[in-house]
């Protein structure tokens, strides 16, 4: 007997090596996403500008990014609304009002063709740079309460919608554009208040765990899942904190830690505690 209903994820066409390069761009979903990975030591780099909401947003990121030469092996775009605040003097979407006065702005919404225009700029920004990076768009679980519920689905409808365009229209067995269901996770199969936080609208560290596992069955492949093993009680090692630190024992504990933690990093040449 089924007690709930379980998201179908397929194998990704691509797997994401250890400690690989990454950018995660986007909403709060992001930057959560973003630090479980770094604490897993892939070299991630997480809204290096602040968070960005909308696509042309994550657009103007990756592009500041590009132009830095700054471009992952993998980007992973978590993308929360289509509103967007454009600037009445000049016409152009802010990625941050500033606390700048509301009436200088006009809150407008990006149609499906205008946030899959965004997204695909965005993708052509990266391989303009590094031709072979791979990029995993999601849209965020986050309701926003302030639309109202219903204009809140609305949005997140467009956001599917501009997505699906834009991974379909490179679907090809080695496609390097991929979409994660971390949106339907929460919303079909997480849909207990129990994987929320206080706000009844944040997904909660054990959700956040969860979609990591989903996320881990789909991108990583044995040697990603083997290295994550091997770093686990390291990096439970590392976290500890003893009673008295300035004991022998405790001394003697750190130096094989240490020592521990060299040998990963000659079997891992990417890897690194900074």
């Amino acid at each position: 007997m089924e007690f709930r209903t379980q998201v179908e994820i397929r194998k990704a066409p691509f797997e994401i090596p250890p400690c690989e390069e990454m950018l995660f761009v986007g909403s709060c979903f992001a930057d959560s996403m973003g630090r479980r990975f770094q604490e897993e030591r892939f070299r991630a780099t997480v809204n290096p500008y602040g968070v960005m909401y909308n696509p042309a947003s994550v657009l103007h990121t990756v592009v500041r990014q590009s132009e830095a030469g700054k471009v992952p092996n993998v980007a992973v775009f978590t993308l929360g609304t289509n509103h967007v605040y454009v600037l009445k003097e000049t016409g152009e979407i802010v990625d941050n009002c500033q606390k700048r006065p509301q009436n200088l702005f006009i809150e407008r919404l990006l149609s499906v063709d205008e946030c899959a225009d965004y997204l695909l700029r965005a993708v052509e920004a990266l391989r303009n740079v590094n031709p072979r990076v791979k990029v995993v768009f999601t849209v965020s679980p986050i309701r926003y309460r302030k639309y109202g519920y219903h204009e809140s689905q609305l949005s997140k409808a467009t956001l599917l919608l501009a997505v699906d365009r834009v991974v379909k229209a490179a679907d090809r067995p080695d496609s390097s554009l991929t979409y994660f269901p971390a949106y339907e996770i929460v919303n079909d199969e997480l849909r207990d208040y129990r994987f929320y936080k206080e706000d009844m609208l944040h997904p909660s560290e054990q959700a956040v765990a969860y979609i990591w596992d989903k996320f881990s069955e789909a991108y990583f492949g044995q040697a990603t899942l083997d290295f994550l093993n091997e770093w686990k009680p390291l990096k439970e090692a590392l976290a500890h904190r003893p009673f008295a630190p300035d004991s022998e024992e405790y001394r003697r504990f750190m130096d094989k830690t240490m020592l521990r933690v060299r040998a990963l990093s000659e079997k891992y040449p990417n890897f690194a505690l900074e």
